[in-house]
Order: C-alpha cells, then structure tokens, then sequence
C-alpha cells in the first residue's frame, strides 16, 4: 500500500508541475506499478478502461475528419450574419453555438477551430476580442458537460458507472441550460449591452459569404449524416447492445472509408496518415497509463480505506457527501487538470455504494463528480485546455488573455455556477 501510493502521489506530482510530458509520466508510473510488483502485466492490462479509450480515439477521429470540411467556419460565421453582425448578438450566438458544438465534440477541437473565425469578425467590426473568447472559452467548458462525449471526464464516468448517452442528457442537460443562461446573461451585462460597431464595419462582416469557406461540400454531406448516425447509435446504445466505445470506432471507420471512397490509393493512405496524426495520442496514452496507476492503488486497499474514512467524516449522509464531491471537485478542477483527479474518485465513489444502497444509489456522486470537474474548470486559466487554448491563440494575436485577466472574470462566475448545481441536486436528489 505505501508503495503503491508513493507511486500515485510522485506521478501526480510530476504531472501537476507540468514539466514533463503527462503522457510519458503517466506510462512510467505505470510501469513502476508492475515493475514494484503491486501489479503483473495481466492485472494492469485489466485496469485500463477501454471503452472510455475507444470513445475518445472514435470521436478524435470523426473531428478530424469533419473539419476539413469547413463546417465549424461556417457554423461561426453564419451565427454572425443570423444577427445582423450586432456585437451584443454576435457574443450571445456564438457562445451558444460554442456550447452546442461542445456538446458533441471535444473542447479543444470547438475552441480551436472558432477562435480565428470570432478574432476575424471582431476585427472587421472593430470591437475588442477578449470578450468574444473569454464567453466562447467558458461556453465550450459548460458545454461539454451535457452530454457522455462532451468532456473526457464524463466519458470515464459514463464507462465507469455505466451510465448512458441517454442518461447524461436527462441527468445533467437541464441544470446545463440552466448555468448557460445564466453564463450567457452575465456577460451580456458586462460587455455585450456596451459593445457597438459602426454601419460600415457590420456591412463588412455581412458581405462575407459563409459557403465560401465550405472547402468540401461532398465531405460536408457525409460527415453529417455519420454524426447523425453515431448520435441516434448513442441514444438506442441500450437497444442496440452496443457501448459507446464500440459506436464511436465503428463510425470513425466508416467516416474514413467514405471520405477516402472519392480518391485513388495513394492519396487515400495519405489522407488516412494525417487523420490518424490529428489524434490527440498524448492524451490518449496518458489515460492508458493514469488507468493502471489509479488501479494499482486501488488494488492495494488504500481506496477503501480512504472511503471508510469518508463515510465517518460525513456520518453517511448522501446529501453531505455529494456536496462535498461537487465543491471539492470544482476546487481542485480550477487548478489541477480535472482528469487524474476524476480517475481516482470514480473507484472511490464505487466503493461507496454498499453503504448507500447500492449502485443506483450513486447517481447524485457521479453528477456532482462530473459537475463540479467540468464546470471548476472555468474558474482559472490553467483550470481546462480549452482555457490554455485559446490564450494562447489570443496572444499570438496580440489581445491581452493572461492569467489575472482572466480568472478576475472566471472565478466568481464558476462559483455561481456550482452554487446552481448545489441547489439542482438537492431539489432533484434530497
């Protein structure tokens, strides 16, 4: 147990400090578990989650198919147009398209491929850009909570509770509408009732043409209906006995064929090498590798020990102790990548369950887990990827999105946020 929680807490360590490669921290601790001999190579293999590995590499997949298409430029530059370029609209469409989208695809991907269309359109209406990113960062991260692929956490928890597509839009979707109104209000009131541009500049940014930037309209075609059809796969998941690991790789596969049907042999493995080379690999082998240290741990007792303890701390009081994960989760989501945390609370909240009634019994921990750890991610600039994405785009391109300037705005704005989720819990759960 001593070793095995050294060895936890060094990699958690070294991951925290961001000095080195998660990914390759992630492995060598690993790897100490087996060569400590907490683990041989058979259990380790048994405490990787492939379903949530799968989920991810299938989704990286589909995104970087689809893009090439052009379709998130026009969806950005569209929701301009559909408001007659007024700033305060502009602010309000495309932190909900930012939302939207983040719902279906991974944060990084949706903020990436917006950010550069919402400077562009700043920039022809003369307005400041910061509170454009700075509403579409917080959008992609509330987004991404709504749904089992929005936000890698959710997708561990969806794998480790066994909770559906379904489940996550009926459980977390509405308090998400609720903290989104409440997100997309807010900074109306900041900046968007004071923004204004000139006739000219508005003029300008109606002038542009959104099919222009559709650079494959056949690719456009076909990656919608695969998004269509992974979508209905991930709502009749139950019906089709089918996990979402297997829903997301099978339909990366066929997006794949398809987009390659059109082009002769060797374009077609030139295409396949730069699809596979926009998979986010660190990440991927980071959760490989965070899976078998968290398990190893696990292994030992130490987690159950630590949930005994716990139970005694909050009396085995559910609603004290999904308060508790919310708050906490969110906390340390503000400063900590929200991943190795959420990896090692799911075995612990599974621990829980016998003295709270059984597994069902746990819903309201998962989705204070999922909550506080997706939405604490607002709360300061280093809390998310999202957040790191797009100041540094912002400051490549000159617009002032350091780490004051944006956790001043953040911090109190997440923490109204989780106060929404503490009251949705306990009108929903106690």
């Amino acid at each position: 147990m001593i070793v095995a929680a050294t060895i936890l807490v060094a990699t958690y360590v070294l991951v925290i400090s961001d000095r080195f490669d998660r990914s390759i921290l992630a492995i060598l601790g690993a790897g100490a578990m087996i060569l400590s001999g907490v683990l041989d190579q058979a259990e380790a293999i048994r405490g990787i989650d492939f379903n949530t590995i799968a989920l991810l590499t299938g989704m990286m997949v589909l995104v970087a198919i689809a893009r090439r298409s052009g379709i998130f430029e026009f969806l950005a530059l569209w929701s301009a147009q559909r408001v007659n370029a007024s700033p305060a609209g502009v602010l309000i469409l495309l932190s909900a398209v930012t939302a939207v989208v983040s719902a279906l695809l991974d944060n990084v991907t949706t903020v990436l491929l917006i950010a550069p269309v919402t400077f562009s359109i700043t920039q022809r209406l003369r307005v400041p850009p910061f509170p454009f990113l700075f509403a579409e960062v917080m959008a992609s991260n509330i987004g991404g909570t709504a749904t089992l692929i929005g936000d890698p956490p959710n997708i561990m928890i969806g794998s480790a509770a066994g909770l559906s597509f379904n489940a996550f839009v009926l459980g977390l979707t509405p308090i998400i509408l609720v903290v989104l109104a409440f997100q997309l209000a807010a900074t109306h009131l900041i900046w968007g009732r004071s923004a204004e541009a000139s006739a000219a500049a508005r003029a300008e940014v109606m002038a542009l043409k959104p099919a222009s930037v559709i650079t494959d309209a056949r690719l456009l075609r076909i990656a919608v209906a695969v998004f269509g059809v992974t979508l209905l796969a991930f709502i009749f998941a139950r019906y089709l006995r089918l996990e979402p690991g297997s829903i997301a790789l099978i339909c990366a596969a066929a997006l794949m064929l398809l987009d390659n049907l059109a082009h002769h042999r060797e374009a077609q493995a030139a295409r396949i090498v730069g699809t596979y080379a926009d998979v986010d690999w660190i990440t991927i082998f980071f959760f490989v590798g965070l899976f078998v240290v968290v398990h190893g741990f696990e292994a030992t007792g130490a987690l159950a020990a630590v949930a005994r303890q716990l139970l005694e701390a909050f009396h085995g009081n559910l609603a004290v102790t999904a308060s508790a994960i919310l708050w906490s989760s969110a906390l340390l989501s503000a400063i900590i990548d929200n991943i190795p945390f959420v990896a090692a609370m799911i075995p612990l909240i599974k621990l829980l369950a016998p003295a709270f009634g059984g597994d069902e019994a746990l819903l309201p921990l998962w989705w204070a887990l999922s909550l506080g750890a997706c939405l604490g991610g607002n709360g300061t600039l280093i809390g998310a990827s999202a957040n790191l994405t797009v100041a540094g785009f912002a400051q490549r391109n000159g617009v002032r999105f350091n780490f004051i300037t944006y956790t001043k705005w953040a911090a109190p704005l997440t923490v109204v946020s989780i106060v929404l989720c503490q009251i949705y819990l306990w009108l929903r759960f106690f």
